[in-house]
């Protein structure tokens, strides 16, 4: 009889260390070319493995090899976040040399640890929920917001910072990771959503509700205003601007955001420009009944700006990041508090909606209970 579908995703991922350890004392496979060709080679023979174990499926959801493939690569990031904080060696060093030397700063180390702990959680959870026929769309939701986020700091850091220089063959095996998670999040959003059927006359006395009557979402909404506000100045921040109170901050706050390997910079670009009109939505979403997007979007929204957070912070204290651009000690509470806040605040946006989302719904005909489920 064969394991259960999630056990053989684990045990093909858990192969990962063996194949590193194996390429890492073959000098011959260690040059550019031979690195990326091997690469995709692996990840084909993995994706091959994946649809052996499946074979007995009547019809496999197209999604499953995604979530899969990635994640053996989830162990591969998780055994170079444990190899560049010295707790194993021997089998990343001959990627970090001709393969992709970024991974050895702390924003990829921290990136690697969410990659090989959170995403490969999140992995095993989705294809156990997928071959049981539960519903994974919210779960699904999490990960491609996380990995987006993940992705469109990641590529533009490494091409336009301190290592764009040196790019090797390898760094270009990034492009189906780079788009796979969009197409996923296409399929998943175009994906009908499970919703409880509420009567009509719940959802208009719901919906009459005035944003001073629903205190919860009124303080939602004062602390998206404030996260906006964070993002425009770190925005201007990273940009140079010339006000006093700009240069106070990115020397005696957070100097992280001038670290020449350029990804917090980056990061904040992404949240002036992406992150900064989302909340804006969310906020009109919160006052204006029946915007039913709000459920899918809040949830894509919290794992971007966790996956962001986590990764900003912890290379804002690792020890790879030079000791000058790490936060002060005396004002690490502030810097911290506000940043540990700005990754919480979706998550509990998302919360709100997920446990409560009537005021979000269209009005339904009555007469349908609440122990029924419609597709809206």
């Amino acid at each position: 009889m064969r394991p259960p579908v999630e056990v053989s995703v684990l045990i093909v991922s858990l192969l990962a260390p063996g194949v590193l350890y194996t390429i890492n004392n073959i000098p011959a496979l260690q040059e550019p070319l031979p690195i990326l060709g091997l690469g995709m080679f692996i990840l084909g023979f993995v994706l091959l493995l994946l649809r052996l174990t499946v074979s007995n499926q009547m019809k496999v959801d197209p999604l499953f090899y995604v979530f899969a493939e990635f994640s053996f690569t989830c162990m591969v990031g998780l055994t170079n976040a444990l190899e560049q904080d010295g707790f194993i060696s021997g089998f990343m060093g001959f990627y970090l040399k001709k393969g992709e030397p970024h991974l050895s700063t702390a924003y990829a180390v921290m990136m690697s640890y969410w990659d090989g702990i959170v995403h490969f959680i999140l992995f095993l959870t989705i294809i156990h929920r997928m071959f049981r026929g539960k519903s994974y769309r919210s779960l699904g939701l999490l990960w491609a917001g996380s990995s987006i986020a993940n992705q469109i700091v990641h590529i533009p850091g490494v091409v336009i910072g301190k290592y764009g220089s040196n790019i090797r063959p390898g760094f270009w095996r990034n492009i189906p990771f780079f788009l796979a998670p969009f197409w996923a999040a296409s399929v998943l959003f175009s994906r009908p959503r499970e919703m409880p059927v509420v009567t009509a006359d719940k959802i208009s006395a719901e919906q009459k509700k005035g944003l001073l009557f629903r205190p919860i979402d009124l303080l939602l909404s004062l602390m998206l205003l404030g996260a906006m506000a964070f993002s425009v100045f770190r925005g201007f921040v990273v940009l140079d601007c010339p006000l006093d109170t700009c240069f106070t901050y990115i020397y005696q706050y957070e100097p992280y955001l001038k670290d020449p390997v350029v990804f917090p910079r980056v990061m904040m670009l992404v949240y002036l420009f992406y992150a900064m009109p989302l909340m804006a939505f969310f906020t009109h979403g919160l006052r204006t009944p029946g915007c039913s997007w709000m459920l899918d979007w809040t949830i894509f929204f919290a794992g971007a700006m966790a996956q962001s957070q986590w990764c900003h912070i912890g290379a804002s204290q690792h020890s790879r990041t030079p000791y000058t651009y790490r936060v002060p000690a005396d004002k690490w509470w502030p810097v911290i508090t506000l940043n540990v806040l700005l990754a919480a605040l979706p998550a509990l946006l998302a919360l709100r909606c997920h446990n409560n989302p009537v005021y979000f719904m269209k009005p339904v005909p009555e007469g349908q209970t609440n122990k029924e489920k419609k597709k809206n």
